[in-house]
């Protein structure tokens, strides 16, 4: 009841600001690389506006409007949400409300769905000028909660259906389900990706090296008839540089020109636990993708890091939850996929064990590891490591991966700055 009556608070509030200050909105949803596409989008903006950006995953009824009123999202992962906390958020919406205040032109917001509706009813409450659909995959996360995956899938599509004629729709034009929501809206419809019919098109996407370890990717990106190199550091994989493409497509559709984009992108880092290059011990080199997982972001990582070239490749993924039925199914094809490429295989969690059994035909068994957690996935880690391996550790939040991580990282006092979920909130947990 309390947060019933919190989130109808905070609604009213977000909405009234909205009518207030008419920021630009700009809303991204997706079942794979979302948040860095947003952080991607604000990075562009920011060469022209003003912009504040949802923090985190600060993407639900609750977050979304939070969002709206102030930027909070740092003292919100801090504090846990106390009651102190959300009585400051409500007096300074209130307080914004009553004195003009500066207020961000664009609002960069991540949009998320749990359940059917959801997407419906932050899209219609926050209408975006803007709506960017990045992927969905063959099995999406959370389609536990969905009849199936197309009827996930629609309901990702409700973002651009409330899109007006005089708003832009940008689409990843790789997914063949986002594409054709182009059917589902009025909105000016823009792609972006590596198929030759996408409008910002993605193409030459090449590993940096220096010495036996990437440091990050450069590729090309083709607007109209101009392309400019874009260089990437930090990270590696095409969901930076496909994540790059609908920054530069937002940023076409708000008057920012491709040559600033980039210039924007050239300095940008990836989020914290989205495929970050992170030094490890013993000389080794880590992709920390600890974020989150979904089938389609799996297979993602999986395949930046069979392009590596390294001594030894050791995979470290933990479950993929919320997958309902197609749990098993989506695992053991995981599995088949990881056992063609790793040396040495850790599997962590229940479900994980689907993982395990696919891939154990594909490589010797001595060098498959399954553990019920990733505090033992940490201990097993540890114990194998040799230089010159190459580390992709990922799984769902709940398995809580970047544990790992923290125990193998070179410097593990950098944990705050460069780990996902290092809040009081989190570490308590």
């Amino acid at each position: 009841m309390m947060l019933r009556i919190l989130t109808g608070i905070l609604d009213g509030l977000a909405r009234l600001l909205i009518r207030r200050y008419a920021p630009i909105i700009v809303a991204v949803t997706g079942n794979a690389g979302k948040t860095t596409t947003k952080e991607a989008i604000a990075r562009v903006l920011a060469t022209r506006y003003t912009i504040r950006a949802s923090a985190g995953n600060l993407n639900n009824e609750l977050g979304i409007p939070t969002t709206i009123i102030g930027d909070v999202g740092d003292e919100y992962y801090r504090t846990g949400g106390s009651v102190r906390f959300w009585l400051g958020v409500i007096l300074m919406g209130v307080r914004a409300l009553v004195v003009r205040a500066a207020y961000p032109e664009v609002l960069v917001l991540e949009f998320g769905a749990d359940h059917p509706g959801d997407i419906g009813r932050l899209a219609s409450r926050y209408r975006p000028r803007v709506g960017v659909i990045t992927q969905v995959g063959d099995i999406p996360v959370h389609v536990e909660f969905f009849a199936s995956p197309r009827e996930l899938a629609a309901e990702k599509a409700k973002l651009i259906s409330v899109l007006g004629a005089d708003d832009t729709a940008i689409l990843g034009y790789d997914d063949e389900a986002v594409r054709d929501m182009r059917t589902t809206t009025r909105a000016h419809v823009r792609t972006y990706g590596m198929g030759e019919g996408a409008d910002v098109r993605v193409s030459d996407v090449e590993l940096r090296i220096h010495g036996d370890a990437p440091t990050g990717i450069s590729c090309n990106i083709q607007l109209g008839s101009n392309q400019m190199p874009v260089v990437i550091r930090h990270t590696i994989g095409v969901g930076i540089a496909r994540a790059a493409a609908a920054a530069i497509a937002v940023g076409d559709a708000l008057g920012i020109s491709l040559s600033d984009a980039v210039i924007a992108l050239s300095d940008m880092k990836p989020p914290a636990g989205r495929m970050r290059i992170i030094e490890g011990i013993r000389g080794t080199t880590i992709i920390d993708d600890t974020y989150n997982a979904s089938p389609a972001a799996m297979h993602i990582a999986l395949d930046a890091v069979r392009q590596i070239h390294a001594k030894r490749r050791v995979l470290v993924l933990g479950d993929m939850l919320e997958l309902g039925t197609f749990s098993s199914t989506a695992h053991r094809t995981l599995g088949t996929m990881a056992g063609a490429i790793a040396t040495v295989l850790i599997c962590v969690g229940d479900r994980a064990k689907f993982i395990a059994e696919a891939a154990t035909p594909l490589m010797s068994a001595d060098y498959v590891h399954t553990c019920a957690n990733s505090r033992e996935a940490a201990d097993i880690v540890q114990q194998l490591l040799q230089s010159g391996d190459l580390v992709l550790v990922k799984g769902s939040q709940g398995m809580r991966m970047e544990r790992v991580v923290l125990e193998i990282m070179a410097r593990p006092e950098l944990a705050s700055e460069l780990l996902v979920r290092q809040s009081e909130r989190w570490l308590a947990k």
